[in-house]
């Protein structure tokens, strides 16, 4: 076992890490031409400022198919578990997750393909598990994804049954459940340590599995004063059923020495050049497959997809970031997401501005 405390486990923060670095565009459907470029060189440069700046994680998405538009946002995707093996191999302290889709991927490959990440990164791996929502994708694949949520998280749930049992069982075992049929397997290596676990649900089916098997439930925030009923529900919900889970959610920054700068370049990347078809078919599949985001909000959520993928705004100055950051710790988050329009341009301000004033709150 390794002595390296995957700095999810660390009681003594408010979590930050990046989300979609491994994505064209990460989190911005904007078509100005300094938009994030997903290359494997630009992670990598991200990756070790994030750890020699006590970052605590960095968050893959898992896509196979663009959301078209004139950027065809999301359409070049680095794949989640080759990607965190390269970070993991070049990074110290930060956890690395991956993405998957249980549809995709058989939870025997999936347990060994993690149990390798985490002695790669000597206990630093974690598993983001996705049930499926985004059913053109599926398609693309020639994969069958169960329309009902009943059914889609009950297959979710032997999944990771599975995978969790192939991390602990010692001996050879058969596996005969409604949607896997096993026989003789067993799972080597081990992980190094415990493997943090996240999951994002929406529906009332997928917050159930979410609060009976995941470390973290992510969320989005569309107003902190709903969120804080809603952290608030989900870990008594938890708590009743004999677990404890915490809630993160994900932010988009953009912060500038003064608010007028922050909310001009958001004009100039989230409005004046929006890929709005983009932008259109993203909140429409969101909607159409997915219960994560209130439907009684489009309006405002669909400005904040141009802008970060939905999520929690934290513009203008570093005071009014950190302050942005804070308010989601007073709501009962353990943590956040963080994303720019070009990440490696703009963590560096937010490192040397934002990160002493959240360290001097004592949320660092």
């Amino acid at each position: 076992m390794s002595n390296t405390i995957n700095t999810m486990f660390k009681k003594d923060r408010f979590l930050l890490g990046t989300f979609a670095t491994n994505c064209s565009g990460g989190m911005t459907v904007t078509k100005i031409p300094e938009r994030w470029e997903n290359s494997w060189e630009n992670n990598l440069k991200l990756a070790k400022m994030l750890d020699d700046a006590d970052i605590d994680f960095m968050l893959p998405i898992a896509r196979w198919i663009g959301y078209r538009g004139e950027t065809d946002f999301h359409s070049s995707v680095l794949e989640p578990i080759a990607w965190a093996a390269g970070l993991l191999a070049q990074t110290r302290n930060i956890s690395i997750f991956s993405t998957i889709h249980t549809v995709a991927n058989h939870p025997v490959v999936v347990a060994k393909q993690l149990a390798t990440l985490d002695q790669i990164g000597q206990g630093r791996a974690g598993l983001n598990i996705v049930a499926g929502w985004n059913e053109p994708e599926y398609q693309a694949l020639g994969l069958n994804l169960p329309n009902d949520h009943e059914t889609r998280y009950a297959y979710a749930q032997e999944w990771f049954n599975i995978v969790n049992k192939l991390w602990k069982e010692e001996s050879r075992f058969d596996w005969n459940g409604d949607y896997f049929k096993l026989k003789q397997v067993k799972g080597e290596p081990r992980p190094a340590g415990d493997i943090p676990i996240l999951n994002a649900a929406g529906s009332s089916q997928g917050r159930e599995f979410a609060v009976r098997n995941a470390n973290f439930l992510f969320t989005p925030t569309i107003d902190v004063s709903r969120s804080k009923d809603e952290v608030s529900d989900l870990k008594a919900q938890a708590t009743r059923s004999g677990h404890s889970v915490d809630v993160l959610t994900f932010s988009h920054v953009v912060c500038r020495p003064t608010e007028e700068e922050a909310l001009k370049f958001l004009e100039h990347t989230a409005k004046t050049n929006a890929d709005w078809e983009a932008v259109d078919n993203l909140v429409r599949l969101q909607f159409a497959h997915a219960h994560s985001f209130p439907h009684d909000l489009l309006a405002l959520i669909r400005d904040r997809f141009a802008s970060g993928h939905g999520g929690f705004p934290l513009v203008g100055t570093p005071q009014q970031v950190a302050d942005g950051i804070i308010s989601l710790a007073e709501a009962g988050f353990r943590g956040t997401t963080l994303s720019f329009v070009d990440y490696n341009a703009e963590f560096p301000y937010f490192r040397d501005t934002v990160l002493p004033i959240l360290a001097q709150r004592g949320l660092r």
